[in-house]
């Protein structure tokens, strides 16, 4: 029987560097989509499935991201005095339960495995979540996030877990892509990786898309500290190291992944919430309108 999926890991040490000037001061992952980080958006989300322990591998400048998920003394304190109740149980709602937050540093740019790696420590010994920050979800058919998925299917299958989602083939070159074995259903087992490959060698379009379930033996290989791609420690290698003894498999995520790393992709993500939330989608749609008319 496979163990339960407790804990996530959330890199956070990322300069982002794709959405200067706005990161210069203000960690990329704290950029909010509609009222809330896009951090936020991924803890939700991780909560919904079930997460009990957040993981931050955070870098240098990145302390307010920990003051986020701490108590705000002064602000409910006034809240309360001024009667804006609402606002305050929203507020504490978001807030993590004591004991729930770990933060470990990445003290260099190393890459996104040797991130996961830092973590070790906090981890331990089982099976955990990976989700990378910059890429948030909203649900499709069935009703639930990505992660919530991925955990789905390791509780049939086992093993390890990676959600995917397809490209177009001429894009492949710039992503980890995966070779698809046998279906079973919405997940697949996966019979290889391949982390940014040559254009036109890709064994497939589908791609890597930021929501992992890793066995714990993933440490073991990523503590060898072995440089791929762009001279980094990269996530994929190891995972296609640890694909020789242990099982993998691939999610079909169902509903519709926001890359907000990107300009593009975050002002998408911002029309996509916006949309999904019904208290702000009628006045939002109306302004939307007028924009759209204009064009």
């Amino acid at each position: 029987m496979s163990k339960r999926i407790r804990k996530a890991v959330f890199p956070v040490a990322g300069l982002g560097t794709r959405v200067l000037p706005a990161t210069k001061t203000v960690p990329k992952e704290m950029l909010t989509v509609v009222d809330r980080p896009v951090l936020q958006h991924c803890v939700e989300e991780a909560r919904e499935a079930g997460i009990e322990h957040f993981v931050f591998v955070t870098g240098r400048n990145k302390a307010v991201i920990e003051d986020h998920f701490d108590m705000a003394y002064e602000l409910e304190d006034t809240l309360q005095k001024r009667g804006k109740l609402e606002a305050y149980k929203e507020l504490m709602a978001d807030l993590p339960a004591a004991g729930a937050t770990s933060f470990t540093r990445q003290q260099a740019p190393l890459g996104l495995g040797h991130a996961v790696w830092c973590a070790r420590d906090i981890v331990g010994d089982e099976p955990f979540a990976v989700m990378l920050p910059d890429m948030i979800t909203l649900p499709g058919q069935r009703g639930s996030r990505c992660i919530a998925q991925c955990i789905e299917a390791y509780n049939e299958h086992g093993g390890n877990v990676i959600a995917v989602e397809e490209v177009p083939a001429e894009d492949t070159h710039m992503y980890g892509v995966v070779a698809k074995g046998k279906d079973f259903g919405p997940a697949f087992e996966i019979n290889g990786m391949v982390e940014k490959p040559a254009k036109g060698t890709a064994p497939s379009n589908l791609i890597i898309s930021g929501r992992y379930i890793l066995e714990p033996q993933i440490f073991d290989l990523l503590g060898k500290g072995q440089k791929g791609a762009g001279g980094e420690i990269q996530l994929t290698d190891s995972m296609i190291e640890l694909m020789r003894v242990q099982k993998f498999y691939g999610v079909r995520f169902d509903g519709k992944t926001y890359d907000t790393g990107s300009k593009v992709g975050f002002l998408a993500a911002n029309v996509a919430f916006a949309m999904a939330r019904d208290d702000i989608r009628p006045g939002f749609l109306a302004e939307l309108k007028k924009i759209v008319g204009q064009i």
